[in-house]
């Protein structure tokens, strides 16, 4: 595997800590702050300060894929995300990391990458018919291959695996495999077990008890659990915005455990905590201050 991830112009190296990439949903209806960033001048407030909190990469959604979500249309989707992109992209100054474009439908990835996005986070996995030509016309970018079982609407009715983490690990293998045979170059894929996406609580433990299964295929792996519903089963019910500390210990784990990416709400808490790990484990590299 690289070390490092190439997007366009700029270079993602992968190190002790895993990347960032900071969530901005641009949607009425997302599963934990739906509505907040809908207007395009908070939504690109809330780009910049992820990147100033330490966001390597931002990821801007316009189609919530909560359980049980209804799908908008493709017009729908890019009215709400190009104009956000476009500012971060053209704003003075512009945005200083990479921008990421969620989605499943291939033209809004198209006009997403023209506009200056440099990576495709797919919850599907890059299945949908044109995916693999809206990334062939754009070498330089990315793509993260992320895996659901079923569909939004109905992924949650009880989902099952012979044995969870290898299941997926198997099936993000064809998928990988099948976009590298389309000309999508091996070193341009990311993978993600999709946590919440057609799982149960037992299932997200395992997957994250079992990372190893994925890595072992050995492309770049991204986890994405902050604030997700079984962190508020564990909980105890928690809502949504009150998950931080298991969304802390789930990018914990994953700093233990060399995943090279985490795709979170909590920007800030989480790039504090891998400087503090970082500390701790080369305590001769922590800044020096006050004792």
């Amino acid at each position: 595997m690289h070390n490092a991830l190439q997007l366009r112009d700029r270079t993602l190296t992968f190190r002790r800590a895993p990347l960032v990439m900071g969530i901005l949903n641009v949607t009425p209806d997302s599963f934990s702050d739906g509505g907040r960033f809908a207007r395009l001048e908070a939504a690109v407030a809330h780009a910049r300060q992820m990147a100033a909190d330490g966001a390597d990469v931002i990821d801007i959604g316009g189609e919530s894929t909560r359980p049980g979500s209804e799908g908008v249309s493709a017009v729908e989707e890019m009215d709400r995300i190009l104009p956000v992109i476009r500012a971060l992209v053209n704003g003075r100054p512009p945005l200083p990391v990479p921008l990421s474009v969620d989605t499943s439908k291939p033209e809004v990835a198209a006009a997403a990458l023209a506009e200056g996005c440099s990576m495709v986070n797919d919850v599907t996995a890059g299945q949908s018919r044109g995916m693999d030509d809206a990334l062939r016309a754009h070498p330089g970018v990315a793509v993260v291959l992320m895996h659901m079982l079923g569909e939004p609407r109905s992924m949650q009715k009880d989902p099952h695996y012979d044995n969870a983490p290898r299941d997926i690990a198997a099936t993000l293998a064809l998928r990988a495999a099948a976009l590298e045979m389309a000309g999508i170059a091996r070193e341009r894929i990311v993978l993600d077990p999709g946590i919440g996406f057609g799982k149960t609580v037992v299932h997200n433990l395992e997957i994250l008890h079992n990372l190893d299964e994925l890595k072992a295929l050995g492309y770049p792996v991204l986890v994405g659990a902050s604030r997700k519903s079984f962190l508020g089963t564990l909980a105890g019910g928690a809502a949504a915005d009150a998950r931080l500390a298991g969304s802390l210990a789930v990018a914990a784990h994953c700093y233990a455990h060399g995943v090279h990416m985490v795709r979170v709400h909590d920007v800030r808490e989480t790039t504090e905590l891998f400087r503090t790990l970082d500390a701790i484990a080369n305590p001769a590299s922590a800044p020096k201050g006050r004792p």
